[in-house]
């Protein structure tokens, strides 16, 4: 059985930066960098511009996967796509991203499968478990993993949804999971999910149970409640359970492989909250060293935070082959995951 190892990591962000002030003075929010900062760690993020949608800022980042995997977009066997902002509510944003890489066209047009991935924050890590047992079941050899969000349009850039709307940015993160004899790749992923706090972490902009299933006006036009149209957050549960759920997943992970900390090189957390991530490595004793952040510059690209963090450790410099490294994340659903790589 072959192993699967993450043979090409990639990233993009828009260019346009928005920091806290810019919540301020730009959109009118009430606010501050302190306020921000104190309850988040998040300094700035980036918006993309009208007209650009998660499979545009997902083809960057899959073309820089690509490249540093050393193959070609027809040498695909599958594309995952994890996202909660895709372009449209169907068909997925799969299909749109296999297009704008060009695999379907060309004298040897290649239609590769395309499956979208709806776990949120926990996106990424769903996708790498699905991945990494795809190729080793040893049918597929090269196994396209993204992770995009277009958060900026779905936000309440107002006073009102500032708790929530500061949290966010748009970004794209993707990595290749290729087949290898090498004694190398994922060791084990491990995942949960408590659909008892659905509802604590949710953006309902339609119901499918009403007829119509978004409610029309006199004219026919489709109208939504704001308290539907926009992420609602039960800040104080969703804390107390990430906590619980990172450390948990975590430590199933490092026992599965008998692993401690001290084992393990590098710890990639999902960027949601900086103070979540710090209590989470404060209760383990994790050295500050030891944890990738750069929530500071990207705020939550949700699905795309830990492809980002990997992508742009390789690029540093600090994340180098033959390291271990630990991945965790939590979120809506409540879901979580965790995953441990021989890199």
């Amino acid at each position: 059985m072959p192993n699967a190892f993450i043979s090409g990591t990639g990233f993009y962000v828009p260019p346009e930066v928005v920091t806290n002030d810019d919540l301020r003075e730009k959109y009118g929010v009430d606010t501050t960098n302190e306020w921000i900062v104190k309850r988040t760690g998040i300094e700035q993020r980036r918006f993309a511009k009208e007209g650009i949608g998660s499979s545009d800022l997902a083809l960057h980042a899959a073309k820089d996967a690509i490249e540093s995997a050393g193959i070609q977009p027809t040498d695909l066997d599958m594309i995952l796509f994890a996202t909660l902002s895709p372009d449209h509510a169907f068909p997925g944003s799969g299909v749109y991203l296999q297009e704008k890489l060009g695999v379907c066209s060309g004298e040897q047009p290649k239609f590769v499968p395309a499956l979208d991935i709806r776990n949120q924050c926990s996106g990424f890590l769903y996708g790498l478990g699905t991945a990494t047992s795809m190729v080793e079941s040893g049918r597929l050899k090269h196994v396209l993993l993204v992770g995009a969000e277009t958060h900026s349009a779905a936000l309440d850039l107002s006073t009102a949804g500032r708790t929530v709307s500061s949290l966010f940015g748009d970004g794209a993160g993707a990595v290749v999971v290729s087949a290898t004899d090498e004694d190398r790749g994922v060791r084990g992923w491990y995942l949960g999910a408590d659909g008892r706090h659905a509802d604590a972490l949710s953006q309902k902009v339609w119901d499918i149970k009403k007829r119509p299933f978004i409610p029309t006006n006199a004219d026919g036009v489709g109208q939504v409640e704001p308290s539907h149209m926009w992420a609602q957050m039960d800040g104080k549960l969703v804390f107390r359970n990430a906590v619980e759920r990172m450390i948990g997943v975590l430590m199933q992970a490092c026992m599965a492989h008998n692993l401690t900390k001290d084992d393990i090189d590098l710890f990639f957390f999902h960027q949601a909250n900086m103070r979540i991530n710090q209590y989470v490595a404060q209760q383990i004793g994790l050295p500050e060293e030891k944890v990738v952040h750069n929530i500071q510059r990207y705020g939550n690209t949700t699905a795309a935070t830990i492809p980002i963090l990997l992508a742009e450790s390789v690029r540093d410099g600090r994340l180098k082959p033959g390291m271990k490294v630990a991945m965790v994340a939590f979120g809506s659903g409540f879901t979580w995951g965790a995953a441990i790589v021989d890199w």
